[in-house]
């Protein structure tokens, strides 16, 4: 169940950029390096439901068999070697169910996925914005103390492959509670590079991530974006050249930038 007492509407465009970026200022380096990431999502009463849980149906007891079929039929372009995290960051990647979410560093990103689709404009966005730097106090101590060893400040496939390299390994880790871990993908390609992206994955393939954020409301905070601001930044977004052309390069960016472009409003 979605809680609202965390949601913050901003005013207009200048009260939603203050809200983006506060926080951002790191004393101890004197820089600006926001402890966020960020998740858009067209509407606001949207849960933070993984893809394997859209498959609806016992989906928990359908993921080991996706990724072992995954594996078997996928192309040689990806190697066998490849270990057990990457394989699923690839499989997210090109749209397979799995139990992890897509983030992102950059609110101007998130911005984009609230309002890539014309279609929903009649309905409030979100942003989603997580201080995933502090969620690693509720870790499992063997991620935190190999966190701590390599001195990694964010987040890390290479330690969940050390540490766990699949999923039974990453749930026996569980404690007293279940948890999440922030981690960023192989630069696999420039979409991924482009969306400045990370994955969350959860102790539980069976619960939504806004369940475990409820149980820790010091993480988060939500950003509505009332449906009659959309246009605005959907115009400002692409001025500051963030649009469906750096977000999906290639053709199918150009298609899907310039389908919404020439799109004409309704009056």
């Amino acid at each position: 169940m979605l809680d609202t007492s965390r949601d913050y509407t901003p005013a207009d465009w200048d009260d939603l950029h203050r809200k983006l970026f506060q926080d951002s200022f790191d004393g101890e380096i004197g820089r600006y390096r926001s402890p966020y990431v960020f998740r858009g999502l067209p509407d606001s009463r949207y849960e933070l439901l993984t893809s394997l849980m859209r498959l609806n149906g016992n989906y928990a007891s359908l993921e080991k068999p996706i990724i072992r079929n995954f594996k078997k039929y996928a192309d040689a372009t990806i190697s066998r070697a490849e270990p057990n995290w990457n394989w699923l960051s690839i499989a997210q990647h090109h749209g397979l169910p799995t139990r992890l979410l897509d983030w992102t560093y950059s609110p101007y990103v998130a911005l984009h996925f609230a309002t890539e689709d014309i279609h929903r404009y009649d309905a409030d966005g979100v942003l989603w914005c997580v201080r995933f730097i502090d969620s690693r106090k509720y870790l499992p101590s063997a991620l935190k103390r190999q966190y701590d060893r390599e001195k990694i400040v964010g987040s890390s496939v290479e330690v969940l492959n050390k540490v766990c390299p699949d999923f039974d390994s990453f749930e026996a880790m569980k404690e007293d509670e279940d948890f999440v871990a922030f981690f960023e993908p192989p630069s696999i390609d420039s979409r991924i590079i482009n969306q400045y992206a990370l994955f969350s994955v959860l102790s539980s393939n069976e619960k939504a991530m806004n369940d475990w954020l409820n149980e820790h409301e010091e993480l988060y905070y939500r950003i509505i974006i009332p449906a009659e601001m959309k246009w605005e930044i959907r115009d400002k977004l692409d001025q500051v050249n963030i649009s469906e052309r750096v977000i999906y390069p290639g053709l199918d960016g150009l298609c899907r930038w310039l389908t919404r472009w020439y799109y004409t409003k309704a009056t």
